[in-house]
């Protein structure tokens, strides 16, 4: 994406209220040519904004790790995606305890950790116990909680949907494991927990993703904030 496009993605971010703005790729990790292109985006979006800037490029290097924190890279998403012992049957590129040396080496060079997963991936009730136990030994700042949004022509196209108040009880259960820790629900909540979206902010869940995701699109970003309006909870512009 051309940097005039993110500038005006994250202006308009901005202007609804948003306090972080996060560039993503798609890869297993950037090339150097991606990495380039991604502190030059940074450097902009500094400077022509006021937003804190957080990254989801996939696995790092020591180096990329602490020039993207030099850069002033205040957050980075790695999410674990699910539990250990379910991991093998979601992922076979790389394992668990790849994903857990980039969430440990984003601590070391002094960013935020932001690292959850996608609920929904035929994992059991027991390991999504699990994955939240396990991330809390991780001990990232944010945890972002997805469910499975399932894609036409991939391996889980026919997997069902978590019922929206099977969802609500997960997000509560998060929260009971990860008492300190921000919270969001992010990409297909719009679709899972449908009219009870506000019920998972009232169960546990104190930050949520706005706009389009990675493939899939969100709801627009007036709706949440109406639903945030509704519910009285004022948007947070510090952290």
């Amino acid at each position: 994406m051309a940097e005039e496009r993110i500038l005006k993605a994250a202006k308009q971010a901005e202007s609804m209220g948003a306090m972080d703005f996060c560039i993503v790729i798609s890869a297993k990790g950037p090339t150097p040519r991606i990495f380039k292109k991604v502190l030059d985006a940074v450097a902009l979006l500094r400077s022509e904004t006021n937003l804190k800037i957080g990254c989801s490029l996939g696995e790092l290097t020591e180096e990329q790790a602490f020039t993207l924190k030099d850069y002033g890279v205040w957050r980075y998403n790695h999410n674990i995606e699910t539990c250990r012992s379910h991991f093998p049957n979601v992922c076979t590129t790389h394992t668990y305890d790849d994903r857990v040396r980039t969430a440990k080496l984003v601590k070391k060079a002094g960013m935020n950790l932001c690292s959850g997963g996608i609920l929904g991936m035929g994992e059991s009730v027991r390991q999504r116990v699990e994955f939240a136990f396990e991330i809390r030994e991780i001990d990232p700042s944010w945890v972002p909680i997805n469910f499975l949004n399932p894609r036409p022509g991939t391996p889980f196209e026919r997997f069902p949907l978590i019922q929206p108040i099977e969802a609500v009880k997960t997000i509560s259960i998060f929260r009971l494991v990860l008492t300190d820790k921000i919270i969001m629900t992010a990409g297909g909540r719009e679709v899972t927990l449908r009219d009870l979206q506000a019920m998972g902010l009232l169960a546990g869940a104190n930050a949520m993703i706005l706009g389009n995701y990675l493939t899939t699109p969100g709801r627009a970003p007036e709706e949440d904030l109406k639903m945030l309006d509704d519910l009285g909870m004022p948007v947070r512009t510090d952290v």
